[in-house]
């Protein structure tokens, strides 16, 4: 059996790149499920005070994550994605030093 596992991506926009980052996610999530690489679990999408935004999706299996790799279409939305945010992880939030940390629901 195929193990999924559920990840987190952070992406932290560049100054005056929020609103570009926005649109750009609005095609990374049905990108993923149209490539059959995520599961239809729901997406959480939320905001942390310096404007640093978290999506959190399900996988597939681990195949999943290495045929992102190696898809045009995944791969071109991570670039885009690459060039107006920083990508980012828990630690450097400062909600991440409360032990119930609280986002802002997008």
């Amino acid at each position: 059996m195929m193990s999924s596992s559920v990840f987190m991506a952070l992406y932290r926009p560049k100054p005056g790149k929020e609103r570009e980052l926005k649109e750009i996610l609005k095609v990374h999530i049905p990108t993923l499920r149209e490539e059959g690489l995520i599961t239809n679990r729901e997406l959480l999408t939320l905001q942390a005070e310096d404007g640093t935004i978290i999506e959190i999706a399900e996988w597939k299996s681990n195949e999943a994550i290495e045929m992102a790799h190696q898809s045009k279409n995944v791969m071109s939305i991570w670039d885009e994605i690459g060039s107006v945010a920083e990508l980012t992880n828990l630690s450097t939030l400062n909600e991440s030093k409360e032990p119930f940390p609280n986002f802002k629901p997008l």
